[in-house]
């Protein structure tokens, strides 16, 4: 185990899960092709771009698979009850719940890739309402899942046709 210094000037604790990641299959649930996204903006004059807080260690680990993450320090022997960081398949497990949360506006009025998600309008009135659903009904329904960093937020780039 080590501590590294982020950016933020906040520590991160990194354990090696090198044998761990060798013993545990590849999920093959693919991320979604930056460049697609992108064009899936076209035509949409409001953007509203939302980054969750901390990002797969908001993420559960089954209780049966805990023990898998112990690590030992000075002071005892201690396992993740969240998602840590570079485990194997952390990438895929996030996409595949942010997909699920958001099935229904994902290619409409919504692109989520990873920690980031985009909910895009053609109007200003049409936006409020893509974001009245987006935060209001589909994140309250999974407030124990996933938080937004307010932060990293901006909401309603953009500007609208007259």
């Amino acid at each position: 185990m080590v501590l590294v210094k982020k950016s933020s000037s906040k520590w991160r604790m990194c354990v090696d899960f090198t044998n761990l990641n060798k013993a545990c299959p590849k999920d093959n649930f693919s991320l979604p092709r930056i460049d697609l996204l992108i064009d899936s903006t076209t035509g949409h004059h409001m953007l509203s771009f939302m980054d969750t807080y901390s990002g797969y260690s908001q993420i559960r680990m089954k209780p049966e698979d805990e023990e898998k993450t112990s690590f030992i320090t000075d002071r005892g022997l201690y396992c993740y009850k969240a998602m840590p960081f570079r485990l194997k398949n952390t990438k895929a497990t996030y996409q595949w719940l942010v997909n699920r949360m958001f099935k229904d506006q994902i290619g409409w009025n919504m692109e989520v890739y990873m920690d980031d998600l985009l909910v895009k309008s053609e109007t200003l009135r049409q936006h409020l309402d893509d974001l009245r659903e987006a935060l209001m009904e589909t994140l309250r329904q999974h407030l124990d899942d996933l938080k937004l960093n307010p932060a990293n937020s901006p909401l309603a780039s953009g500007r609208e046709n007259s």
